[in-house]
């Protein structure tokens, strides 16, 4: 039993066979002490005095050899402990060799099988299921490493041919080394589809923002009076404060455009997208140029109308107290009305002023095109005629 050249075809055997051969252990230190005991019976006839029943030498060569077969039983037990210890090694380090050439092909499916995703939140779901391959790629490759430690423990005995060690040892350095070349092109492929749909979003949320801003800013309500026409003037301001703000965000698409990978900046589609958001934001910006314009007009025309009516006012009351105002026939009262036409004339220079800023005001919306141009031109004509 302890001579057997058998040491296993596979973990499972080895195993079997470590089992076996503790129980035969366990029996040799049985019969050790079995034998221990009955040498030392034998040897206290080599001692007696007197008649001796036999040559005391033949009992000390028996008790010698019997003691030295035991201690070669012994010394086979232990040897044979160590093949089978050394083949349960050496099969292990082959199952778990096996278990992680197992687990690179179940992944090398998996990433031949995964896409890259259709939008952003099936391209993130994605990583963050790479990102959880990755965490077991690390605990993999932790074993693996272990394993290949045993390996080498196993060839630095030469207790078995060397042959089919290195090579399942090579053979599985390959296949490791590719699957991380493959996870590591997967990383990059879900890297590129996560910055191209985070592209597209973005760019999706600035064609959204600029569509918003071309209605605000194409709003035909200029307000109704002066002061309707300033609150709209302030919002406006506003607006294009904002519009200019985004002006750098819009520059940037290019270059944003630039860093994405080859086959997504290529496509026909995301280039039309980056001219559409350009030319949207060009339009914005230039009816907000043109809305700001229409807004000081309006606020020009109220202010004219106001002050045109603040004019008309003045002339209202002057006729009606020439209308009303007789001639005195006392000094004194010819003294107060001449007082009085020497105010007026002060004030009708003052008014005189008033009414050529009108003008001057009316003139500039007749020269800008002015819808209101015609009415204000009325406005003008019977200011100037009752003056």
């Amino acid at each position: 039993l302890l001579v057997s050249k058998d040491l296993g075809k596979h973990l499972l055997e080895v195993e079997d066979l470590l089992q076996k051969h503790g129980l035969l252990e366990a029996d040799i230190s049985a019969q050790t002490e079995r034998v221990q005991a009955l040498n030392a019976a034998a040897l206290k006839f080599s001692e007696l005095e007197g008649y001796q029943p036999c040559d005391p030498q033949i009992i000390c060569n028996r008790v010698n050899h019997v003691q030295t077969c035991l201690e070669e039983l012994e010394e086979l037990a232990g040897k044979r402990r160590k093949e089978l210890e050394d083949s349960r090694q050496l099969w292990t380090f082959f199952q778990e060799m096996e278990e992680a050439e197992a687990w690179i092909r179940e992944k090398e499916k998996i990433l031949a099988a995964k896409t890259c995703g259709r939008d952003l939140s099936s391209v993130m779901t994605l990583t963050n299921k790479h990102k959880t391959m990755l965490g077991e790629l690390g605990n993999r490759r932790a074993l693996l490493h272990q394993t290949m430690k045993k390996g080498e423990k196993i060839l630095a005995k030469k207790s078995f041919s060397s042959v089919g060690i290195q090579e399942k040892m090579r053979e599985v350095c390959l296949r490791w080394k590719k699957l991380e070349e493959v996870t590591g092109l997967h990383q990059q492929r879900l890297e590129d589809a996560l910055n191209f749909f985070q592209f597209s979003a973005e760019t999706d949320d600035l064609v959204a923002w600029l569509q918003d801003m071309y209605r605000i800013v194409s709003s035909d309500d200029f307000g109704h009076d002066d002061y309707s026409s300033q609150a709209l003037l302030r919002k406006h301001r506003a607006v294009v404060e904002e519009v200019e703000k985004h002006r750098a965000t819009v520059l940037s698409l290019r270059k944003q455009l630039a860093l994405l990978a080859p086959d997504h900046r290529q496509g026909v589609d995301v280039q039309i997208r980056v001219v559409e958001v350009e030319q949207l934001y060009g339009e914005v910006a230039e009816v907000a140029v043109l809305r700001t314009q229409w807004l000081q007009d309006a606020l020009a025309v109220y202010r004219m109308f106001s002050e045109v009516h603040a004019c008309e006012v003045w002339v209202d009351e002057k006729e009606q107290w020439l209308e009303r105002m007789e001639v005195p026939e006392e000094l004194d009262e010819v003294e107060v009305v001449q007082h009085r036409f020497e105010s007026l004339d002060q004030e009708m220079n003052s008014v005189m002023g008033r009414i050529l800023d009108v003008n001057q005001v009316v003139q500039q919306l007749v020269d800008g095109g002015h819808p209101s141009s015609e009415e204000v031109r009325a406005c003008q004509d019977h200011l100037n005629s009752r003056y």
